[in-house]
Parts: structure tokens; sequence; C-alpha cells
């Protein structure tokens, strides 16, 4: 359903190195753009249901969507984990530690980019 989604960033060199690591985790890469180009982006070789981080084209400082997050679909509990203790271990900010979340069917962790950006890795309840 959901082709790509965009997230702002104020520093791609600091950023790409960020999501080069969980893209690693989870067994994929970068299949677009670069620095020169403003833009970088992660994913399956279809491109469909990847992620990028861009420099606002208005020319703008990027902020933080309130209410925005970005779910990554993990395989497995232990991907959670890692994606999770990858994330913090590169500079990114907790938000809630992996678990399952009372009332929900899932195993769930979130964090935050460099940029504040809030993202979370879950995988269904085994």
């Amino acid at each position: 359903m959901i082709g790509y989604v965009t997230l702002g960033t104020n520093d791609l060199s600091k950023g790409a190195p960020f999501y080069d690591a969980l893209a690693a985790e989870m067994g994929t890469e970068r299949i677009a753009g670069s620095e020169e180009a403003g833009f970088i982006a992660w994913g399956p070789p279809d491109g469909v249901g990847g992620i990028s981080i861009i420099k606002p084209y208005n020319g703008d400082a990027a902020t933080v969507g309130n209410g925005v997050m970005v779910a990554f679909h993990a395989k497995s509990r232990e991907e959670v984990d890692r994606l999770y203790k990858k994330a913090l271990s590169l500079g990114g900010a907790d938000e809630g530690a992996p678990g399952m979340r009372e009332g929900e069917p899932y195993y769930v962790c979130y964090f935050r980019d460099l940029d504040g950006n809030k993202l979370n890795a879950f995988t269904m309840a085994e």
C-alpha cells in the first residue's frame, strides 16, 4: 500500500550512516540518491516500501512532524531487538524498549533518528 516514505534531514552526511546501518540489519541497502542529489533512499530493489532522507526542497530547515512515525517491518523479535540496539548505538534516542504492548498483537520498539524523526520496528506476535 505504501510506496515509500521520506523524512527530512538537515545533514545527509550524518544521517546516511544511521540508515545504512539499520538497512544492513534488515538485509537491504541504498537503492537511489546521493548527498549531491540531496536525498538517499534504502529499500528493496523494486523500490516499493522504501525509506529516504531528504533535504527539504524549499530550502527551509527539516523539522520533526508531530504525530508522524515510520514503522519498519522486522522478520522476528530478534531483528526488532537488533534494530533497537543498533539505532541507540548510532546515537538514536530511546522512545520505548522492545517488548509486547498491552492489548497489541505485536512485538515493537520505538526510537528516534539523529534528526529526531520517530521510528519503530515491529513484528507480529509469534
